[in-house]
């Protein structure tokens, strides 16, 4: 019997950390959890410590980690170094990078550069230093599989065909809860408005990120670097019932779609067992129940941050870094009542507008546009 794939869940506290477990709940023969991280959640982490038993967890945070006892098989540690040696525990596989935002380049960086499979769910190590990662991943080694229901769903349809057959990727999204809004509506939603989205079960950040559609433009650049398609041949297209989770389209004209019930679980499994597909318990497709299926355009002139992301991504070096940065500050603002909804994007545009640009040739470089756009951005909401 083959041993089981060794596991690190980065982010194991998180929704996709929890559908990760989910994962290995099923198949325990497959997969064996030998790290688990959490940024505070102490409380959290040590229950799922006391299930798996890994041989490290870490608390990214290190004020999380008062009152954490260590002892037994599992050693406790806390701190950037300690995410990073995670990374790259000898006993793992796979690290499935969970964490939200910028801080999880450094640990794909690491897992890469020490030749473990990526099973990335963290797009903004690729929108901050999509070169590094990808040079990395030379280098290490490693590998880097997409875990985002959109690019697994594009990874799945690339395997009826071959990459230098490819004319174009359509990226699916929901739309968000607004999607139906005019401008001037936009201007009075609030947090807890933006935060019920319609069809997906996710964390704050990220479901604001659904909202503006500034997720959708992480996405395009995302794909940009995974797939290597130039962007005027990547599209977003909006698609309410999120039923298809994205397409390809050939040079011949055929189109392959990735569909089901939205679900994060089958795109963590076909990323951990790859290239296998293993027997999942899950609510099998019906098309009846599915009904009519419905696209729509983006609508770029109301949901600007999509726009500036793209734009971005486009422009290359450290401004997609800068992008980022600014949108991470800008919803944090926003979800604290201190910046309007369409006030990210503005926030957005100032910090693009101001910077002078840069190449993103080392990992020093994304950070000083990181710390640079944050540091604009929380003037822009401070007024």
């Amino acid at each position: 019997m083959t041993a089981p794939r060794g596991v690190a869940i980065l982010g194991a506290t998180g929704s996709i950390g929890k559908s990760a477990l989910a994962v290995v709940r099923q198949h325990p023969d497959r997969f064996r959890p030998v790290v688990l991280t959490a940024h505070r959640n102490a409380e959290g982490l040590a229950a799922l410590v006391e299930e798996y038993r890994p041989s490290l967890a870490v608390l990214a945070d290190p004020s999380g980690a008062s009152g954490v006892y260590s002892g037994g098989a599992t050693r406790w540690a806390s701190g950037r170094e300690a995410l990073l040696e995670a990374a790259a525990h000898p006993e793992v596989d796979v690290v499935l990078n969970a964490l939200v935002g910028a801080a999880g380049l450094e640990p794909t960086l690491a897992a890469l550069r020490a030749g473990k499979r990526v099973a990335l769910a963290n797009k903004e190590s690729l929108v901050c230093g999509g070169p590094l990662v990808m040079r990395a991943a030379a280098e290490g080694g490693g590998e880097l599989l997409p875990v985002d229901s959109e690019h697994s769903a594009i990874f799945q349809c690339l395997q009826g065909g071959r990459w230098g057959e490819v004319e174009r990727l359509l990226i699916t999204a929901s739309g968000g809860p607004f999607r139906g809004f005019p401008p001037e509506r936009l201007a009075a939603v609030t947090p807890g408005d933006a935060l019920r989205h319609p069809t997906w079960d996710m964390g704050a950040k990220i479901t604001i990120d659904s909202a503006t559609l500034a997720n959708k433009a992480l996405e395009v650049i995302e794909a940009h670097f995974l797939f290597g398609v130039p962007y005027d041949r990547i599209q977003a297209v909006v698609h309410p019932q999120s039923i298809i989770h994205s397409m390809v389209e050939f040079v011949d004209g055929s189109v392959l779609a990735q569909m089901g019930f939205p679900t994060m679980e089958i795109p963590v499994l076909y990323a951990l067992s790859y290239p296998e597909r293993l027997p999942y318990e899950s609510r099998r497709f019906d098309p009846v129940a599915a009904g009519t299926l419905t696209f729509e355009p983006v609508r770029a002139g109301c949901f600007r941050a999509f726009s500036l992301g793209v734009e971005a991504g486009k422009a290359g070096g450290t401004a997609p870094a800068v992008f980022n940065a600014a949108n991470e500050v800008a919803v944090s603002a926003f979800l604290q009542g201190d910046l309007s909804f369409p006030g990210i994007a503005a926030a957005i545009e100032n910090a693009l507008s101001r910077w002078p640009g840069g190449e993103a040739s080392t990992l020093d470089d994304v950070l000083r546009a990181d710390a640079w756009a944050r540091g604009v951005t929380q003037t822009f909401v401070r007024g």
